[in-house]
């Protein structure tokens, strides 16, 4: 076993020595939210030359084998991210095992998480993504879903600024990270 060390927050993630750093985003339906986390998070990692796994799931099972909402789709093309091939799934109970870090966009999933997953609830693996904005906070992600589009650019934003965070956290020291535009 390995570890990934956070030079900002002296954490680190445990990562098995047989495997690349894995991450998994996690919302209610895996249409809206933690499908733009992935999509954001894993270009970040490529961009920075980081070999992840990135992946997303949801819990209520709502929308397995659908792609993601057709806003989230059309706000993540209009910031040259293609999520389109992405399918929703339920997230599981092994989800655990197979992922070193989990990020919840809000608290009633981590609640739901932790019902899914039972004794495999590991919550040193388990984080609010905003809380790497935000430390200690607990902000959840607004789930955009009913709403007007506006409301998918706002959480596209709040999902790629604590990507960022994610990249500085996790990644190499020297890691290239995107600066916010202005």
């Amino acid at each position: 076993m390995y570890l990934i060390f956070a030079p900002m927050h002296k954490e680190a993630v445990k990562v098995s020595s047989n495997r690349t750093p894995s991450f998994l985003m996690v919302c209610l339906g895996n249409i809206c939210r933690s499908p733009l986390a992935e999509g954001i998070l894993q270009q970040k990692a490529r961009e920075a030359g980081l070999d992840w796994e990135v992946d997303s799931a949801g819990t209520n099972g709502f929308h397995i084998g659908e792609a993601p909402h057709p806003l989230s789709q059309k706000v993540a093309g209009k910031n040259g991210l293609d999520i389109s091939l992405q399918r929703a799934r339920k997230f599981k109970a092994d989800d655990f095992q197979r992922f070193d870090k989990i990020y919840a966009m809000a608290g009633d999933v981590i609640q739901e998480m932790r019902r899914i997953a039972g004794r495999s609830f590991d919550p040193s693996k388990v984080e609010l993504l905003l809380n790497e904005l935000h430390p200690g906070r607990n902000e959840d992600v607004p789930d955009p879903w009913s709403g007007p589009e506006s409301g998918y650019h706002e959480v596209y934003q709040m999902i790629d600024q604590a990507a960022d965070k994610i990249i500085e956290r996790y990644g190499a020291p020297s890691a290239p990270v995107k600066k916010e535009q202005k």
